[in-house]
């Protein structure tokens, strides 16, 4: 089935002139269809994808550096709100040809606005600031990723540390699941056990969501410096690391049920150590 090319038409505004409308085989166009489908031009260029014109407002509302906007026909006329706030910041502002959004974008119906940012500097103080840090290791699923995210930035969780078998956190469904708040939370990659240790040369408990065993969430202290780590549904948590652990922690379900999406693990989780922290309520 043929997709249509969107077009979004409004009154036009003053505004200054944008660059002649690019084709599929300009070099920036070539660029932006890497940066959203391969993890290396990504990491090689420390630069990715935001897609979507609420997730790329939400960028500029958490000081993302982005360096260029690309709008499909007629948007920057759409969304004249952002397109002046990326005019005020000094931001290149690039309109494509009709139909190149539908041979770059990665959804069978594409944003009308793209932009390419600069990957977030990771800060490795973040593992010792306040707050929990949720360790996740094979997060396979972008939108569950991207749901991580968009909770622990909610959740004022510290920082996230994705080991291995998980996603590129710059794919660009992470970014859309996120919400923006990609740019909201410090987000580290390392091997689980180097991370784990760590942690506990910190001070921080480090715990284990675990369905059938520890005691429930609610019993667990989370004013103390906290980490939880978080599996893949389908695999769990690989056996090397438990002796890298101070225990576990669970999430008591009403039968039959076995285990909760990892996403919504992580909120429970994130939320009740917000609660505690909140109430200064040591448990005893």
């Amino acid at each position: 089935m043929r997709r249509r090319s969107a077009h979004w038409s409004r009154r036009p505004r003053k505004r200054s002139k944008l660059p002649e409308h690019l084709g599929a085989r300009h070099r920036e166009v070539r660029r932006l269809a890497k940066l959203l489908r391969d993890a290396r031009t990504r990491e090689h260029e420390q630069a990715f994808v935001v897609e979507g014109p609420r997730v790329v407002a939400a960028a500029l509302d958490r000081d993302a550096t982005i360096e260029a906007v690309y709008y499909g026909v007629h948007a920057d006329r759409a969304f004249v709100a952002l397109d002046a706030r990326m005019e005020r910041a000094g931001i290149r502002r690039v309109v494509l040809k009709e139909g190149v959004l539908e041979r770059v974008g990665t959804t069978v119906t594409p944003q009308p606005v793209l932009a390419v940012a600069r990957m977030p500097t990771p800060d490795e103080g973040a593992l010792a600031a306040d707050g929990l840090v949720i360790v996740a290791l094979g997060i396979a699923d972008p939108g569950n990723l991207g749901t991580i995210l968009r909770t622990a930035e909610a959740a004022n969780v510290a920082a996230i540390v994705l080991g291995e078998g998980s996603v590129d956190a710059y794919n660009p469904k992470v970014g859309r699941a996120s919400a923006g708040a990609i740019f909201g939370v410090q987000v580290l990659e390392a091997p689980a056990v180097q991370a784990l240790d760590a942690l506990g040369g910190q001070g921080r408990q480090r715990l284990a969501a675990d369905p059938r065993s520890g005691p429930p969430y609610y019993e667990v202290d989370f004013c103390r410096p906290t980490a939880v780590v978080l599996g893949s549904e389908a695999h769990g948590l690989p056996p090397e690391i438990e002796s890298h652990l101070d225990g576990h922690v669970m999430i008591p379900m009403a039968p039959p049920a076995e285990s909760l999406n990892v996403a919504m693990a992580a909120a429970v989780l994130s939320f009740e150590a917000c609660r505690q922290r909140a109430a200064g309520t040591a448990k005893p």
